[in-house]
């Protein structure tokens, strides 16, 4: 596997704020949540975004693609869907008398997972393997995906009807757990007027990055220093959701990396070469929530995930912000 041409951190930010410049072109008024979608690439990793219709998954999805160059696929997860129309299949061919592969739509660079939660757990489990290890196993061959390759999931966090609860291996998978929310009025009125302007209803934005742009940014995260006081802030973190009180199950050392990585990636995109106690903080609640469980006899009293982490942000001492690191070396 050939290694990305380097980049300096300056390059890396300049990238990272002309791919959310050229995204919010589309999706207006989301900048913090943009930011977030995109450390959450750039740390390589997959995206949960739980919200209500219309309010821009889809399109921030498609928009991402359009700016990091990467080609992109939409999966509508319906009940009747198979792992196979995932992943792909055998299929006879005829002619020559022979099984012939037909890749499925997540051999792409961009998957956008649309309404995971609405097909069953068979076909969600389609999805570990590809998140994992960036490869599909069919009829006991192993085939490996494109790089870049990442997954966009939205979930509709209100309606419950004909919908399938993702497993906790499942939502382990996932780096980042977010919401857009709704725009305020100002913004709103933007979305109405461009759409005005326009005169259609389809909209593209330009290319900002291609693949080895990308993977060219993603390895200038790996050179972003974390002090050992931020490292062992993050720790004591999630180790505190283990052990609060409304905690069934709390967050995985997985949860841990997930909070190091995306910070790394969240520093690029702000212009540093060192993670800060902001970062982790930002991170928090996307990086945790989906990863604790609260107790089942404290649902009626409306504890979640979100609570516990807020609680423990509240207790856990925050180490002092370091101006500079000692020295630029990806140490986590």
């Amino acid at each position: 596997m050939t290694h990305p041409t380097p980049v300096d951190p300056t390059e890396a930010t300049r990238a990272a704020t002309a791919v959310l410049d050229t995204v919010e072109r589309a999706v207006v008024g989301k900048r913090d949540s943009l930011e977030l979608v995109l450390a959450g690439i750039l740390a390589g990793g997959h995206v949960l975004i739980e919200d209500l219709p219309g309010l821009g998954k889809t399109l921030a999805a498609r928009s991402f693609a359009q700016a990091l160059g990467l080609p992109f696929t939409r999966a509508q997860f319906t009940p009747d869907l198979l792992p196979s129309d995932l992943t792909g299949a055998e299929v006879f061919d005829q002619r020559n008398g022979e099984f012939l592969f037909r890749p499925g739509p997540v051999f792409t660079g961009l998957l956008l997972a649309d309404e995971v939660n609405r097909t069953p757990p068979k076909t969600q489990s389609a999805l570990l393997e590809a998140m994992q290890e960036r490869q599909v196993t069919v009829e006991g061959t192993t085939r490996a995906l494109p790089r870049p390759f990442h997954v966009l999931a939205t979930a509709n966090p209100i309606e419950h009807e004909g919908t399938y609860p993702l497993p906790e291996a499942q939502l382990d998978r996932f780096l980042l757990r977010l919401s857009f929310g709704y725009p305020t009025a100002a913004d709103e009125w933007d979305v109405v007027s461009r759409r005005l302007d326009r005169r259609r209803e389809e909209q593209s934005v330009t290319e900002v990055l291609d693949r080895e742009g990308l993977l060219a940014v993603q390895e200038a995260v790996e050179d972003v220093h974390v002090e050992d006081a931020i490292g062992h802030y993050a720790v004591e973190l999630v180790a505190a959701t283990r052990t609060h009180q409304h905690s069934l199950v709390g967050a995985s050392p997985r949860g841990t990396l997930a909070l190091i990585t995306c910070a790394r990636a969240l520093a690029v995109i702000r212009g540093r070469t060192y993670v800060v106690p902001e970062d982790i903080k930002a991170l928090a609640h996307p990086a945790l929530d989906h990863r604790v469980t609260v107790k089942p006899e404290l649902w009626l009293q409306n504890a979640t995930g979100a609570g516990v982490v807020e609680s423990v942000l509240s207790q856990v001492p925050v180490p002092a912000a370091t101006e500079a690191p000692a020295a630029v070396g990806g140490r986590a």
